[in-house]
């Protein structure tokens, strides 16, 4: 039996062989506040089942994705102008150039790598800190929610993963779907990193068996920017010819 806690969402599952036959009250593990069986709803069990993040949430509730990370006093600079001149320059340049010539290895300058970090709270702050001192675009997220709603935007290049994110709703496995439903062209856009205690940083054998691109151990989060280039760099090696093919630029 699924039980939804009122006050913050998550899902409780009750052994049925252990209730009692009256309604009962439980205490919720996540916010402590007491939770009334009632009846489980027939969608909440069916989204257990499915591995659904959403269960007694309506359906027309706005989604909620991960926020955008920004350091404190931190100022973007504006794009610098260009002429009119110089811009029909460009495009004239780039319309008479053959398409044999025609790269599209580089990743913009102006287009800066989309990152959604779903790590315990312990080290969310000093992650996101780091990743956005580097010139990335971080969103954060809270609990699993918020990390599925920004990912089912189609719009990032790389999560990093935790597998204890949001340990009360489950929020490794979820993340962890979401990533294995994509279709083949879309999976090859993603760089799905996992941040793991226990595996050796770089551990290819190991990444492979999670179905990962790349595995960095917690203890050198102070070098998560440098890791992370360097994978980038040789996964984009790998996919060069095949991105120039497409037409679309490197992770």
């Amino acid at each position: 039996m699924i039980i939804v806690c009122q006050k913050c969402d998550s899902r409780l599952q009750v052994d049925e062989a252990r209730m009692p036959p009256r309604p009962f009250v439980i205490r919720c593990p996540k916010c402590q506040s007491s939770v009334d069986s009632g009846f489980a709803s027939p969608a909440s069990e069916q989204a257990a089942v499915s591995g659904s993040p959403s269960s007694e949430v309506p359906r027309f509730e706005q989604p909620n994705p991960a926020p955008l990370f920004q350091l404190q006093g931190h100022v973007p600079e504006p794009p610098p102008a260009v002429s009119p001149d110089r811009l029909a320059e460009l495009l004239t340049g780039l319309i008479n150039q053959p398409a044999a010539g025609r790269k599209s290895y580089a990743r913009p300058s102006w287009d800066p790598r989309k990152v959604l970090v779903c790590v315990p709270e312990e080290y969310r702050e000093s992650v996101a800190r780091s990743l956005a001192a580097n010139a990335y675009q971080v969103f954060v997220a809270d609990d699993s929610r918020q990390a599925v709603d920004r990912m089912r935007e189609n719009l990032l290049d790389i999560v990093l993963l935790d597998p204890r994110f949001d340990p009360v709703e489950q929020g490794s496995i979820f993340v962890t779907r979401e990533v294995n439903i994509l279709r083949p062209a879309q999976r090859r856009r993603l760089f799905f990193v996992l941040l793991s205690p226990s595996m050796r940083t770089m551990d290819a054998h190991a990444a492979f068996l999670n179905n990962v691109n790349a595995i960095i151990n917690v203890s050198e989060i102070a070098e998560l920017p440098s890791l992370l280039e360097h994978r980038l760099r040789d996964y984009n090696e790998l996919y060069k010819d095949f991105n120039n093919t497409l037409g679309v630029h490197a992770l």
